[in-house]
């Protein structure tokens, strides 16, 4: 260590002050105090790139780093986000023998009941937003929840650090096969810390306990040992992915293209020639396993009921909800501007309609079977799904990250640093938003998009 301070004093003066200001982020921050956890944020990732930056700086050192900065925030309750309460509800109420699935919280409190330790005041940090519908967390995620609420304690900090512990477990997972799959892809190893290191990703994923972290994990390990060969295992893990968030469910058409006899000409992709080279065995066998073990996950909390509940809950994210949004916000105008109502109910059926078209374009008229084309075609489609959103919150573009470090794009990164601005909504005992924030988000976030995307000229990664 000493050696390294004497070569690398730069990088670790970076390291020391981002330890610093992570401990003020984690400790002493409120998410009302927006111009604080801007200026914590941003100077967060000017010191990141330092580090990363740092020439021949070693490996294992920034590992050291990542897991550092991501314990630093052990015993902390989370400031930017409530749904960990309903994380540790949802684990109790399965080992108090319930189906999560098939109960709101407030329907045990607006009878009396507290089936579980700490109900109300579990009750009390979900909001009632949360506590007046049914989970929609899938079956690993629950098992997560479980596990974390068996940690010694039996509080909620005991629960928020057993959380915590398995989102670490699975970023160093996520190092781990992204270090591989890089160097498979004959790609510099040290982009994985362009979402390791990301304060974005600490902050988001093991500072405010967003599970996305656990999905990462297991689709770049599925893409791992796609790549390897292993197709069967990959499936099975896609599944899994699937399994902590449904996320992944729309990037499985893209894997269409992907199992066919690679052509020497692949710059078009006929339909029919597609068709005409499709691996059908490997195929279908891909999509069998993806889906029965998916099913086979969800098996233990089947119902009628649970059918009706989780499909309803789901589809609250399309009909109902909005934050943060970029076209739909347009769309929205537009039709206040016609109507004078909020169109939400229809608009919010009609943008998945056209993400699902571009997903399938992308799908079945371009060519994936080869990886890094496969990774670009997931990226992008996930890119444009979270531009036709009704509801994007930050840590919804942590997958588009993770994606970018496989590319030669870099609007992701740019995006993970200026959503920060969509906290200024908490600034205000309303929680609304500014929209001339949002808008200054979006252009920033567009610009970059198009100039990458459109004007280099670079939809495919050579």
């Amino acid at each position: 260590m000493i050696a390294n301070w004497k070569y690398h004093k730069i990088p670790f003066l970076f390291f020391i002050l981002s330890s610093i200001f992570y401990v003020g982020f984690a400790y002493d921050l409120v998410r009302s105090d927006t111009s604080k956890l801007i200026l914590l944020y941003v100077t967060l990732f000017a010191f990141t790139f330092q580090i990363i930056k740092s020439a021949k700086f070693k490996f294992k050192t920034l590992v050291l780093f990542s897991v550092i900065f991501r314990l630093l925030f052990l015993f902390a309750i989370p400031n930017l986000s409530q749904d960990f309460y309903r994380f540790i509800w949802d684990g109790r109420i399965i080992l108090n023998g319930l189906n999560p699935y098939l109960y709101k919280p407030n329907s045990f409190i607006e009878n009396g009941v507290f089936p579980i330790a700490d109900t109300q005041e579990l009750f009390n940090g979900m909001g009632s937003l949360s506590a007046s519908h049914f989970t929609n967390y899938p079956p690993i995620n629950q098992l997560c929840f479980v596990v974390a609420n068996l940690f010694p304690g039996q509080s909620i900090l005991s629960s928020v650090i057993g959380l915590r512990l398995i989102i670490i477990a699975a970023d160093i997972g996520t190092l781990y096969f992204g270090k591989k799959l890089l160097e498979r892809l004959k790609l510099p190893s040290n982009n994985i810390f362009w979402y390791i290191l990301n304060p974005f990703i600490i902050i988001e994923l093991t500072g405010n306990l967003h599970f996305e972290g656990v999905m990462i994990f297991f689709l770049v390990w599925s893409l791992y040992l796609l790549h390897s060969g292993k197709w069967k295992w990959a499936a099975v893990v896609l599944a899994c992915s699937i399994s902590v968030k449904l996320i992944p469910l729309m990037l499985l058409p893209l894997f269409f293209n992907h199992f066919k006899t690679p052509q020497e000409d692949s710059k078009t992709t006929r339909f029919l020639d597609t068709i005409k080279n499709l691996n059908l065995p490997r195929l279908i066998g891909f999509y069998s396993i993806v889906i029965g073990t998916i099913i086979l996950l969800f098996i233990p909390f089947f119902s009628m009921e649970f059918v009706n509940n989780y499909s309803k809950t789901v589809g609250l994210w399309f009909g109902n909800f909005e934050f943060n949004a970029s076209i739909y916000y347009l769309a929205r105008a537009i039709g206040y501007a016609i109507t004078g109502y909020n169109e939400i109910a229809i608009i919010g059926k009609i943008l998945p309609v056209i993400s699902v078209l571009f997903i399938l374009g992308f799908s079945f008229f371009k060519d994936n079977s080869y990886f890094p084309k496969l990774i670009t075609s997931m990226l992008l489609a996930l890119t444009l799904y979270l531009f036709l959103s009704t509801t994007v919150h930050p840590w919804y573009i942590a997958t588009v990250l993770l994606l970018s470090v496989f590319t030669k794009y870099k609007f992701p990164i740019v995006w993970s640093i200026i959503i920060i601005l969509s906290y200024a909504a908490y600034a205000n005992d309303t929680f609304s938003e500014n929209l001339w924030i949002i808008g200054l988000e979006y252009c920033i976030v567009f610009s970059v998009f198009i100039w990458e995307v459109v004007l280099k000229k670079r939809l495919l990664v050579a």
